[in-house]
């Protein structure tokens, strides 16, 4: 029996309150400490690995646990490439977070959810749930475009709702205000554009990666199970109207 546990995208629970075994105090915001077998760490952008209460890859030191999966189904290498390649002796969970001094483990969020802006590891996640909370904003979307002096730099998409008569400079204004108040200037949350809507798969995800690759100026594939293709037309305009986007679209004419 288990309580307060961590599963990640493979169907594994790797920290967990194994009641049969221990039963360890709870922690709020924490699945408690990782499961008998399996040695999960931290590891920063270095593959070193992290102090305690610090933010950073979650990782478990291989060999994996006897019953854990080790491959994908007719695909060895793509899970290889996947799982396996990026720490060298780890497998990847996807996830980011950290072990306190107790040992406690707590996932923050998923690794792409992670943009490092002037050597300070933040959570676009953290910062979507501050937007959320204005009293305007029906739906957004925060992505990590690239910057030459901060390495990156947070942008944020709004959608209002309906019947909001305020100027979108002034909901902008407000909830650059808030992500401030709530997160702290080194978030450095200060641009942020009012669309229509969010480019969406069929099953409601955000394509906030095929977001990113705009900004970014980068060439990107068109997602096979977009809802909408022409959002993305309307990303592009919204970008323009902040700064981003316009190389690549001048680079292509």
């Amino acid at each position: 029996m288990v309580d307060h546990w961590w599963q990640t995208e493979t169907g594994w629970a790797i920290a967990a309150n194994c009641l049969g075994l221990h039963e360890f105090p709870i922690k709020p915001g924490s699945p408690t400490k990782p499961v008998p077998g399996w040695g999960l760490e931290v590891l920063d952008e270095g593959h070193q690995p992290c102090e305690a209460g610090k933010v950073g890859s979650l990782v478990v030191r291989l060999p994996l646990p006897p019953g854990a999966l080790l491959t994908l189904w007719n695909a060895d290498q793509r899970c290889i490439d996947s799982y396996y390649s990026e720490f060298p002796g780890c497998y990847k969970t996807a996830d980011a977070g950290m072990i306190d001094e107790d040992g406690y483990a707590y996932v923050m969020s998923r690794t792409d959810d992670i943009i490092n802006v002037a050597g300070h590891r933040l959570s676009t996640g953290g910062m979507e749930e501050v937007l959320a909370s204005h009293p305007d904003v029906a739906e957004c979307a925060v992505i990590g475009v690239a910057d030459q002096l901060k390495g990156q730099l947070p942008l944020g998409f709004i959608c209002l709702k309906a019947g909001v008569t305020k100027p979108d400079e002034q909901v902008i204004a407000e909830v650059v205000k808030l992500v401030r108040e709530k997160i702290g200037p080194v978030a450095a949350f200060k641009t942020c554009t009012v669309v229509k809507r969010l480019p969406k798969t069929r099953s409601g995800k955000i394509l906030r990666g095929t977001m990113q690759k705009i900004a970014d100026n980068q060439d990107f594939k068109m997602p096979a199970t977009i809802d909408d293709p022409s959002i993305l037309e309307e990303i592009e305009v919204s970008l323009e109207g902040v700064g981003y986007a316009k190389a690549r679209k001048e680079s292509a004419e």
